[in-house]
This record gives structure tokens, sequence and C-alpha cells, in this order.
């Protein structure tokens, strides 16, 4: 059967694509070198050497294509640091930050299903570059490209060091240890076959309860994405560890394949999103570490977030979505936290990138100090911000990049006025559609980058009210042919 071949595009976060289709070594260790180049172009002035990190995850042939990458970036002129294990993401751009390197290339596909990888470029500030960094890119791919520089060196080095030492630093690990040897703290977390397996055994010398820890390229025939519909296993088992009472707290993380990604459960094992996590993380940082700074959301996080910066009184910035947008503001602004709904969060004591395993100490931390669950803690949020709305997402797949240009060009002649009967009082084209109702309700209609993907986002009153507007924007979606 005919394979369409899509050109190497940058999306929010990076290249990705089908493997042996889109995403090849042929494809790869042509656009390396240049994104090395263009690191070089850019970060020049402020590296203190010629140095490019390069490391990857546990997807298929993960390994194989680091390597082809570090080769062709070394014979570009350029000196290589090649990780010699699998780690998160963010502990590839913290060692380019540590090191003063150009930058870093991390071989991964994020929580893209199994069939997926592709490339991201981190600065050498330590977080994703910018959009206009990944067009200098794709520019370079479009002229004929020689180095005449001599080859540099390739040397070998552990991820996880200089990453576990610094998120050490972080938080009180010594209390958190003690509440778990205690019995004061049950830890469970759904590695998802990614790139967070080991880390909180490595980050705090214990052993706690991991899920999914073995590498399957394959990701149990989902994909490494911290949603409900791929966590029965870690549902179930909190749930059982549950009925044996007591008053032990318990907590189970998600993270995506990259480890850049995070949900959580409570003791009960209900999910909770990134949407919860972030305004308990704001309280926590605000009001038990003492933090300042600003808070940073996308167009999709919830109106809880502006609700609890108004509580702390602490100012609000919100962008496009994807971390870029965030990084970039992280690198003018005194930052408190900074995070987007799909589970990204970084934080303004660390470097400008989102962060799981980090993210996952500091709701960790949170817990032991308040000697509450999770589930607690957002309720007396609500309670304190009179906030008490529902949240959820859906994807709907498109059945070819054609259906979402169509999409596209509907919402811009045809912008809808009413939604289920309720006036579109304001509507936000910053990324996306994002339309408030006069109910206070959102619907965000936005598409994926990387994919023909149409993506849904609501919050209204109740559940069923959010479901309804989920399904009038997948009717609207299905009318287009």
């Amino acid at each position: 059967m005919p394979v369409t071949i899509n050109p190497i595009k940058f999306g929010t976060d990076g290249w990705r694509g089908l493997i042996a289709a889109d995403f090849t070594f042929e494809r790869l260790v042509q656009v390396a070198p240049l994104a090395a180049q263009v690191l070089a172009r850019n970060y020049a002035h402020v590296s203190q050497n010629n140095l490019i990190i390069v490391g990857y995850d546990r997807r298929f042939m993960a390994e194989n294509f680091a390597q082809a990458t570090a080769e062709a970036v070394q014979n570009a002129g350029f000196d290589v640091l090649l990780a010699d294990t699998f780690s998160p993401t963010p502990a590839l751009s913290w060692e380019a930050h540590a090191r003063s390197a150009l930058g870093a290339l991390v071989i991964t596909a994020s929580h893209n299903p199994a069939g997926y990888l592709g490339l991201k470029v981190k600065g050498a500030f330590g977080g994703s570059v910018t959009g206009e960094i990944t067009q200098q890119i794709e520019a370079l791919l479009e002229q004929e490209n020689s180095f005449n520089r001599p080859p540099g060196t390739l040397t070998m080095f552990d991820p996880w060091v200089s990453y576990c030492q610094e998120l050490q630093t972080k938080v009180n690990i010594a209390e958190i240890q003690g509440a778990i040897r205690g019995g004061k703290i049950e830890v469970f977390a759904d590695v998802m076959h990614g790139a967070a397996a080991t880390g909180f055994k490595r980050l705090l010398g214990l052993d706690i309860h991991e899920l999914n820890g073995e590498r399957d390229p394959l990701f149990g025939g989902g994909a490494p994405e911290p949603l409900p519909k791929y966590l029965a296993d870690l549902f179930r088992t909190i749930r059982e560890a549950a009925k044996t009472g007591g008053d032990t707290l318990r907590v189970g993380f998600v993270f995506d394949g990259d480890s850049d990604r995070i949900a959580a459960v409570d003791g009960q094992g209900n999910f909770l999103s990134s949407q919860i996590l972030i305004p308990i993380l704001i309280e926590h940082l605000a009001e038990r570490k003492q933090f300042t700074g600003e808070i940073i959301k996308t167009v999709s996080g919830s109106d809880l977030i502006p609700r609890v910066a108004d509580f702390y009184q602490i100012p609000l910035y919100e962008t496009p979505i994807g971390y870029k947008y965030i990084a970039e503001r992280m690198l003018s602004q005194n930052v408190l936290i900074g995070g987007e709904e799909s589970g990204g969060i970084g934080y303004g004591t660390h470097i400008p990138e989102r962060d799981a395993l980090l993210s996952a100490l500091y709701v960790l931390e949170a817990i032991v100090q308040s000697g509450k669950d999770l589930s607690t803690l957002y309720g007396e949020l609500q309670a304190k911000t009179g906030f008490n709305f529902s949240y959820d997402r859906v994807d709907v797949h498109l059945a070819s990049m054609e259906i979402r240009g169509k999409l596209l060009e509907k919402l811009e002649t045809e912008t809808p006025q009413t939604i289920l009967g309720k006036a579109v009082t304001n509507c936000l084209a910053i990324d996306g559609y994002k339309f408030r109702l006069e109910d206070g309700s959102w619907l965000l209609i936005r598409f994926s980058g990387t994919e023909p993907v149409l993506r849904l986002y609501c919050e209204a009153p109740t559940l069923l009210d959010v479901k309804k507007t989920l399904d009038w924007a997948k009717d609207w979606a299905d009318s287009v042919g």
C-alpha cells in the first residue's frame, strides 16, 4: 500500500513521525546536524563550549536512533555527550543547562502512540526552543548544506546522576523518606513503560509501588499518555490498597513516555489531571514554601487557576498551548509555576522545562506536610475560591489533514455564536478557538500540530454539562465531510 511521507515539520514540541515512514535514519541524520548548527547560531554567546547533549526514551530502537544522531552531529564538528541509558527528557534539558552546552537533542515521541518517534530540540537554557528557532531548522532543510569543520568528540554519560542530585535539593527529601518509612504515606507510580522507570527509586533511595516499569515499545497496546483510559491497573491497585483502611495516605502518580507530563490518583483511586494538580501546587509553593513569582497558564487551563492566583494575590499570564511559550516567558520573568492542561508543569526554582518527577516530589511534599489526601486539598481550594466546575477533554481522530483544513476554514468563516442555546460571550483565538459561554463555561476547539487530530476541551458547572458540550463539538466536527 502507498505510504505518504510527510515533510519534516516541528509542532508544539519537536518533530514527530511514523517510524520507517516519516521518521527514518536517513531523515534524522539529515536534520540533527542542522539542529545543532541552529543551536550554535543562537546560543554560542551563552554557551561555554561546542557541546551538544543527545539522549533518548524507551521507544522502539530509540537508542539506535540516538547513536546515529550523535555520530551525525559529531561528524558535523560538534562535541557530543551521548546518554548511556534512557532518561526523562527534562534530565537531558537539565544536563544542557548544567554543562553550559549549546543545547540537547532528544529522541522521543513523548505521549504519542507506539508507532511514532521524534526529535525534541532543547536550548542552552534548558528548555524547549521557540518556533522561530525550529523555523530556522526547517529553512536549512531547503538548502544545500555542508560541514567543513573536523569531527568533534563523542563521550558517553549517565543522564540520571546530575539530574537526581538537583531534584533532591528542591524538596525536603528526608521528610518524604521518613513519611514513607513510617507508613504515613504509600506511593504508587505508573511509569507507562516509559522513561520515568526507576525514577523514584533513584530519587528517594526507597522502593515504591512501580507499575509498568518494564520496557514495552508497544505500551501495552495503548499510548504512554496520562489519561484515565490507560490506567485501569493503577486504579485497581490503589482501590485494593485503600480497603486495608488505617491512617496511611495514598497517592498514585502517572508519567508519560518521556516523563515531562504528569497526572495523579488520590487515595480512593480517583483520577486528578494537572487541572487539579496545578492549583494544589500553587498553594503548596506559595503558602508552605513561601515562594513568589508569576503563574503562567495556557488557554486550556482551568479557571480554578486564576481563582487561586487571585486568592494568593499572584499575577497570572496566559499563553497558547505548548510549553515552549511558557519557557519563553520564564526566561524573562520571575515565575512561580508554569503549567498546561496536558500535564506539563515547570517551576521558577528550576530550568524553564516541564518536569514530571519534580512535580511528583512537590506533590509528595504537599501531602506529607499537610497530612491530607490530594482530593481533600483540592476540595479545600474549591471552597476557598468558590469554584466548583468540572472539566474533561476528548481527542477526535480525523480521516485526513484535508478534513482538518475544512474544519479550520469553517471555524474562521462560520464562527459559532451560540452553543447548546447558550450565547458565546467571548471568543479567544490565540490558539484554536476558545468560546466562553454565558453560564461561565468554556469550550476550546483546536488541532494537533503533529497529527490529524481535533482536540476538544470543556469546563462547565457539571460533568453532564461538560459531556453535552463535548458531544455538541463532536457532532459539529462530524458535520464537515
